[in-house]
């Protein structure tokens, strides 16, 4: 039994504190299963881009725009929650960044654990780790030495990501499993006294005028950030120049934004970003918790320096439990919270089954959008400067919560043909691109990027005119 999108999609408004006259009119099609899993990943991408559309909607409304009607057909939405799978370079297919050491191995108890090494720092320190050669084999070999649950702990003891496979009693039983099932699928929180900040003016397009800066990576932050530029925000993506990046996906989620570099390292280029915050409607950020509040940008500091300002948090397993401060991945979270041993029992397989999609990236993305568009909404009516927090664990909870799909993994894959029917192509800063539209129709205001997606580094960190 599975809970249906639209009362998903109405459950998320009421958390965020919004009033339920102020969702618009919505028509949410499809059923899962659309792609092979056990879980309602389908309802998933529907209800969570309904969200942060439905609140594009409201602010457009609250603008003085007008309401207006919106549509999420869910093989668009599963689709999109795909994006970086179906992105084209001139018509050929852009290396997703998977190393050839990352993924799943199995222990010297029989157990398994799943590395990420898609950056070069955590394959380096991995490989240091576990004293081998880069070489898969030669990894596995030296992972026999170990047990599952050891080589987790000494991983995330060396700033490193890797996670064991876990049933979903094994995670509910676990400490942090246990701080995870209390999280809700976004927290909205006031955090310091400012007075309403009126909306812009009625616009185009809901979130003209509105201004965002990006400081995030890889795949859930990157989605929110393009999300937020396709209802029409001016997002600057902020980057440090010396850290690694996964093309692909720069390519993908880069749609609508200007791309800035700046070394936090030094205090002059620390400098340049509070004056950028201080000219923000919206702080995103998704480094490892701590990181920028070492930095001098936590919560509390940037309500300091910009009262009313939003800022947008997201960390891989929540501010609650002895995992609170570990680095993660998607990959690594559906891997430790059961859902990929759920899904391989289901199937009647040893291996532990992946979910056909990184769906707690791109739920979490759109979660991330729809927190911080809630987030303004109140700002206008109420004042105060406020946090949104997204974590990849918390949304790994709200998918499961959505239910399980009886003979889900006999779903085909949506047909190439119907994929092909929702690409847009356009010149970038990569060449011509091939990409998924946004598959939240607004009735007046469609989402659309209008800047191309460019190299990190190629636009000055600064604000428009």
């Amino acid at each position: 039994m599975t809970i249906a999108p639209r009362d998903s999609l109405a459950a998320l408004w009421r958390l965020a504190g919004l009033d339920a006259a102020a969702l618009p009119e919505v028509a949410l099609s499809g059923t899962d299963p659309v792609l092979p899993s056990t879980f309602a990943v389908g309802t998933a991408a529907v209800a969570s881009i309904a969200a942060a559309g439905s609140a594009a909607a409201g602010i457009h409304a609250a603008r003085g725009g007008g309401r207006q009607r919106l549509a999420v057909d869910m093989a668009h939405a599963l689709t999109e929650f795909r994006s970086e799978h179906h992105l084209r370079i001139g018509g050929k297919r852009v290396h997703e960044g998977w190393d050839r050491i990352a993924g799943l191995h199995q222990c010297g108890d029989g157990r398994w654990v799943r590395l990420h090494t898609n950056f070069p720092h955590h394959r380096d320190g991995m490989l240091r780790l576990l004293g081998c050669d880069y070489d898969r084999d030669a990894v596995g070999r030296a992972l026999q030495g170990w047990t599952a649950e050891a080589l987790e702990t000494a991983a995330a003891e060396a700033g490193l990501v890797a996670t064991m496979t876990r049933s979903l009693d094994e995670w509910a039983s676990q400490p942090q499993g246990q701080a995870a099932a209390g999280l809700p699928a976004v927290t909205i929180e006031r955090i310091g006294e400012a007075p309403p900040t009126p909306l812009p003016p009625a616009a185009a397009r809901p979130l003209a005028g509105l201004r965002v800066l990006d400081l995030t990576r890889v795949i859930a932050g990157p989605v929110a950030g393009r999300t937020l530029a396709a209802h029409g925000a001016e997002v600057l993506h902020i980057t440090g120049p010396h850290l690694p990046s996964i093309p692909a996906l720069v390519m993908d989620t880069g749609r609508g934004k200007r791309n800035a570099a700046l070394d936090l390292r030094q205090e002059a280029d620390r400098a340049r970003l509070r004056g950028l915050a201080a000219g923000a409607d919206v702080f995103l950020q998704g480094y490892r918790p701590g990181a920028m509040a070492g930095h001098g940008f936590a919560p509390e500091q940037l309500a300091a320096l910009r009262p009313g300002i939003v800022c947008v948090s997201l960390s891989a397993y929540g501010h609650l439990g002895p995992w609170a401060g570990r680095r993660g991945f998607d990959s690594l979270v559906q891997n430790a919270n059961g859902i990929n041993d759920a899904e391989a029992v289901a199937a009647g397989e040893a291996r532990p089954r992946p979910l056909p999609c990184q769906a707690i990236d791109h739920a979490s993305g759109y979660l991330l959008a729809f927190g911080a568009m809630a987030a303004l909404l109140r700002r206008a009516q109420e004042g105060g400067s406020w946090l949104v927090q997204v974590s990849l664990a918390g949304t790994g909870e709200w998918i499961k919560r959505l239910g399980r799909v009886a003979g889900g993994l006999a779903a085909p894959e949506v047909p190439d043909a119907a994929v092909a029917r929702l690409l847009e192509s356009g010149e970038s800063g990569f060449g011509q691109m091939t990409a998924v539209r946004h598959s939240a129709v607004l009735s007046e205001t469609p989402a659309r990027w209008t800047l191309p997606a460019m190299p990190l580094g190629s636009h000055p960190p600064a604000w428009l005119a």
